[in-house]
């Protein structure tokens, strides 16, 4: 691209932005979070990449090699935010936004090499089938299908199952996968895609190994260290054959999903009832995440899970302890070593403020709903502001502090940000958000 086309795009873009923000500046004082989620919007907008495919946005706008389509970091997460928004708001120019980089992804449906929800083909197929239901545009919904039509192509017959990769977990392997594949049998009445979905649980079920009274997954066979939580280890994977339990009342499969329970109950740190479980081993056993990732924010998932599949009560109350976990923690004023300068979904202040919504809405606790306000009211603190634009600098890795980078994208970046902002409005305004991904009970 020219300098003079890159200056052109920009112009058009900042243009929209411009139109974008006088519209709503009015609507901002009596719906603070709506209001905010606008004005990440309106940020992304000034990094709109337009391509003769379609839209796209590099995950960090400096960085022309960032360009992905990942639902972790990269376009879909920006898509789905363009179709919450669209459903928050009744706007077409959201679900402009939505189609345009929905034809990108489209068009790099032959070139995607991975198979996973937030690293591949299944993150893909989820986003373009959410599109499909905002727009009714049947290319999409034919792409969604086309997804599944890869997965089936590219399935591993091994042992008495099958998998796409040696990965087991949410984020790149068969659990994530598995759960775009029940969520493909649903939307696309495909019994095919439950048909898949039930031999990845297999053969999960062959790749658990024994420990401390339970069963737990290594992420790879390669990778040294075993992660218990919810991204990379035992509770992502125990969540996966929970909800193919309940989708198939087949108990090979809740047995296993509980035995994972099992195992992260017995591993888990229960001072003051709460439960924290560890990072990983041998490495770090005493480093405690708080987020998604690896912390009770997605562990907390599963126990919700478990008590869905059994109604058992004392799965419900692990979920409860996982919540008070959070709140005893001392955050969101107080940073620990697992809950550094970050605010997204994968790791910070948005994706356990949805977890807690998601739970006090579930089971009628308020002081839970309260709880995500405040993580919220701090994220919104943090926020850099330039005029009518937010954006979020952070740190996405623990390791790395100094490296801070604001990211349009759904796990690092603003969307990811922006569409829990407009879950928690459609809560406070006595709605809900349509829009609800593979890996969340609530």
């Amino acid at each position: 691209m020219t300098d003079w086309h890159d200056g052109l795009r920009r112009v058009v873009a900042g243009t929209a932005v411009l139109i974008l923000a006088w519209a709503t500046v009015s609507r901002v004082a009596d719906r603070p979070y709506l209001g905010a989620a606008r004005q990440a919007a309106a940020w992304i907008d000034t990094t709109t990449i337009r391509t003769p495919l379609g839209f796209t946005w590099r995950a960090d706008p400096r960085d022309p090699a960032s360009v992905n389509a990942t639902l972790y970091a990269g376009t879909p997460g920006v898509v789905l935010f363009c179709v919450a928004l669209a459903q928050a708001t009744g706007e077409r120019a959201f679900l402009d936004r939505a189609r345009g980089g929905a034809d990108w992804l489209v068009a790099s449906l032959d070139k995607e090499t991975q198979s996973g929800l937030y690293e591949g083909l299944a993150g893909i197929g989820f986003t373009l089938q959410e599109v499909y239901k905002a727009t009714g545009d049947r290319k999409y919904g034919d792409g969604a299908r086309l997804v599944v039509k890869r997965l089936h192509e590219r399935a591993k017959r091994v042992g008495n199952g099958v998998e796409w990769n040696d990965t087991t977990d949410i984020i790149a392997g068969s659990a994530g996968t598995g759960l775009f594949l029940l969520y493909a049998a649903r939307e696309l009445q495909d019994p095919s895609s439950l048909d898949l979905a039930i031999a990845a649980g297999r053969r999960l079920i062959e790749l658990a190994r024994p420990a401390s009274g339970g069963l737990t997954w290594a992420m790879s066979p390669t990778f040294p260290r075993l992660m218990p939580n919810f991204s990379h280890g035992t509770a992502g994977v125990a969540y996966f054959l929970a909800t193919l339990a309940r989708e198939t009342a087949r108990r090979e499969f809740l047995d296993a999903a509980l035995l994972g329970g099992r195992y992260l109950q017995a591993i888990a740190k229960t001072d003051g009832d709460a439960c924290l479980v560890f990072h990983d081993e041998p490495d770090n056993r005493t480093l405690y995440y708080l987020g998604w990732c690896h912390g009770p924010a997605g562990t907390g998932r599963l126990f919700y899970r478990l008590f869905e599949a059994t109604h058992d009560a004392a799965w419900i109350e692990w979920a409860h302890r996982s919540a008070r976990a959070l709140i005893d923690s001392g955050i969101p004023e107080h940073r620990t070593p697992g809950f550094w300068n970050n605010v997204s979904v994968c790791c910070g202040n948005a994706g356990v403020a949805e977890f807690m919504l998601g739970l006090g809405q579930a089971t009628n606790r308020r002081a839970y709903v309260a709880f995500a306000r405040r993580l919220t009211d701090n994220l919104l603190e943090r926020a850099t502001r330039e005029g009518s634009l937010l954006r979020w600098v952070q740190a996405e890795h623990r390791t790395r502090p100094e490296l801070l980078v604001a990211q349009t994208g759904y796990m690092q970046g603003a969307a990811g940000i922006g569409i829990w902002l407009l879950r928690l409005d459609a809560a406070e305004t006595g709605g809900t958000l349509a829009l609800r991904l593979p890996d969340t009970p609530f």
